[in-house]
């Protein structure tokens, strides 16, 4: 249980970060407003975890004599429940209101009275107008495939799902290697996915590549498919886009059984603006859940904004996180859009260039309380639990704990990494690029507060912008990745792939995390189906055959990032925090450096290959030194220029000091460690 109510001396962030003690006063105010609602909401002798439980209440539930269906309206006047069960019937099945604040109640007597998979809607009237919805906590929603329309279905089977992960919760794995997926376009044929799909066919993949976390985007319920599930319409419901929800059960199942863990992206940053399918104006008003108004609507996403100074709607979305975690088995969540949150202004445009942004009063800090409520539920019902949020703005203390004045997240995403990779990308020229800057951005980041790094974002991947490989690559990638073709551009592109992942998995953080495909180098962009294309989802999946049939250069790709992964926890890179700058050059294009008793040597020069470089090592020490990863070896596509069994004896040289002289080629790294002293 968290307890700050009586906390006297400054909170710890301000010694982690003395940069903030001019602001102790905002962050006095960020953790006395968290315990003035904490106990709001819990009242007496009670935790987050007893009182998040919105969905075991409201919704459609069975009783020991038949049903009760529970929802929060407080701006209507009259509400029916209608579907198949009476015929669609608007007027046999009224609910009466329970209480002052707003909750209408229907029984309904006999087992049969409603039946799994039964079509349903909830007609609302305010002011004389009706309108159909979809309730509020309903577990699945489904299309009509003649007019594209969405209704709720009962979801209650005779044989609930049974799960065989007992044990997932007292499951901890550190560092994370993150496989962010999307399940609809993880196929290779032209067509959604299923969840069963993706069990069966992608999860033995990503348990070989070696990554022990999946990552899913898009699962909850959303009714545009091109909205890579940042729309979302109902938040109680697993997608039907990929199946039934015992599809994702087995899917997590399946997950846990394989020793990873699931993350959902969820999505409390703003919610689908449509009436028909979603949770917009439900009671007849705009302001049941969001800000009333323009202070409603994102000026970006077209979207509603959560109104979080609510008692109601916080409880909506702690029930919420709590849901997926007890329904689903997840075991934590990477919180979408943050930063749109914790600002009036949503951080855009804004270049947080000095701490004064981020407390004053474009700061929304009722969003900041739900941020910390969210994060201590969490781990109060999965200990072990991870939370990682995508912040682009840097805010203090997000991945602080609660008690030390922070919001309480596990990991914050690297953001400006994959921006600092599209920027130097863009350099009209290899010799453009800052050694300086690259070693500013991977290294830089805020005290004691765990970081997920990754080098380039799904968002890359979308019509409209280009990935790493597309960038490097062009439209050669679809005409010179035969293995047997010679082609310059290709072997560029290669090999910059390479050492860009590898610096950023060494560098830039506590955790990694790759976009599916982006690990060989998947050649096409995402283009969802729409108007435009003809409806087509030729460009919405995964060609995994590219890296699999053994004769393109994908396969080199691949294989380097599996090998990368193998390299890392082999020597635990990502939990070593003894990085020591070894040497930089400018004009060279060179970057060495120590970390974990390994020294890395980075040549991005386009052409030179120093023969006598002088590498120091004095940070680990004198010996012998062996290379034990290089990204020049033949399988990753290389040249086979850097030996691995030659020994290289460190020596006092004078004017340079200890280390020794080693051949570095242009455009690869290669690892060395002590052998011996």
């Amino acid at each position: 249980m968290v307890c700050v109510a009586a906390k006297k001396a400054p909170y710890k962030i301000l010694s982690i970060d003395p940069w903030l003690k001019p602001y102790q006063q905002d962050i006095d105010l960020r953790m006395s407003r968290f315990a003035e609602i904490r106990k709001t909401l819990l009242g007496k002798d009670k935790d987050l975890a007893e009182i998040a439980n919105g969905h075991l209440y409201y919704g459609i539930h069975r009783t020991e004599d038949g049903w009760v269906y529970r929802e929060w309206a407080p701006g209507a006047n009259q509400m029916h429940l209608i579907g198949e069960f009476n015929n669609w019937d608007r007027q046999s099945h009224p609910m009466k209101r329970i209480d002052a604040g707003g909750t209408w109640e229907i029984e309904l007597h006999g087992a049969d009275a409603l039946r799994h998979k039964q079509l349903v809607k909830v007609q609302v009237t305010r002011n004389g107008v009706s309108r159909d919805h979809i309730p509020l906590y309903i577990r699945r929603v489904v299309q009509n495939k003649l007019d594209h329309t969405f209704s709720g279905q009962v979801w209650s089977p005779e044989k609930p799902f049974k799960w065989t992960d007992g044990s997932y919760k007292r499951r901890k794995i550190s560092p994370l290697y993150i496989y962010e997926s999307h399940i609809g376009m993880a196929q290779e044929q032209g067509e959604v996915g299923s969840y069963d799909e993706f069990t069966d066919l992608i999860l033995p993949r990503i348990k070989a590549e070696g990554y022990n976390t999946v990552q899913l985007m898009a699962i909850q319920e959303h009714p545009y498919y091109a909205s890579f599930g940042y729309q979302v319409s109902n938040f109680f419901a697993a997608s039907s886009w990929y199946g039934e929800p015992e599809g994702l059960k087995r899917l997590i199942n399946k997950a846990h059984e394989m020793e990873m863990l699931v993350l959902l992206d969820v999505v409390h940053s703003h919610a689908c603006a449509n009436v028909d399918e979603g949770i917009n104006q439900f009671d007849g008003t705009d302001y049941q859940f969001f800000h009333p108004g323009e202070a409603g609507n994102h000026p970006a996403w077209g979207s509603k904004l959560f109104n979080y100074g609510k008692h109601e709607v916080l409880h909506f979305l702690l029930s919420n996180c709590k849901f997926w975690q007890d329904e689903y088995h997840f075991d934590g969540f990477r919180f979408d859009g943050v930063t749109s949150m914790l600002y009036h202004d949503h951080g855009l445009g804004e270049s947080f260039d000095s701490y004064s942004k981020y407390f004053s009063m474009n700061t929304d800090v009722e969003a900041v309380t739900y941020l910390q409520l969210a994060n201590e539920l969490i781990h109060s019902v999965n200990p072990f639990a991870v939370t990682i949020a995508e912040d682009m703005s840097g805010m203090p203390g997000m991945g602080l704990p609660i008690r030390a004045g922070g919001v309480g997240f596990d990991y914050r995403l690297s953001m400006g990494v994959p921006d600092f990779w599209i920027r130097t990308l863009k350099s009209a020229s290899d010799l453009d690029w800052d050694m300086f800057g690259m070693w500013h951005e991977l290294t830089t980041r805020r005290p004691q507060e765990a970081s997920i790094g990754y080098c380039e974002s799904h968002d890359q991947a979308l019509v409209g912008d280009k990935t790493i490989i597309f960038r490097l690559a062009d439209a050669e990638m679809y005409t010179n990745m035969n293995k047997t073709y010679e082609s310059l551009v290709i072997d560029r592109a290669i090999a910059l792939h390479k050492m860009i992942r590898f610096i950023t998995l060494v560098l830039a953080s506590e955790g990694y995390l790759n976009f599916m495909g982006n690990e060989f180098g998947h050649p096409e962009w995402i283009d969802f189906p729409r108007e435009g294309n003809g409806w087509s989802y030729h460009y919405a999946r995964r060609q995994w055959s590219l890296a699999d049939n053994g004769f393109l250069k994908y396969e080199w790709l691949r294989q380097f990032d599996l090998d990368m992964l193998k390299f890392s926890r082999k020597y635990h890179v990502l939990s070593k925090r003894d990085l020591y700058n070894l040497w930089m050059d400018q004009n060279q294009k060179i970057i060495a450096f120590s970390k974990g008793g390994l020294i890395y040597l980075f040549n991005f020069h386009p052409s030179e290959s120093p023969t006598d470089f002088f590498l120091p090592c004095h940070s680990v020490g004198e010996g012998s030194y062996q290379v034990v990863f290089s990204s020049d070896d033949h399988a990753y596509g290389g040249q086979d220029r850097i030996p691995h069994d030659t020994k290289y004896q460190s020596q006092m040289v004078q004017g340079k000091g200890l280390g020794f002289y080693i051949y570095s080629p242009c455009r690869s790294v290669l690892v060395l460690k002590k052998t011996s002293k």
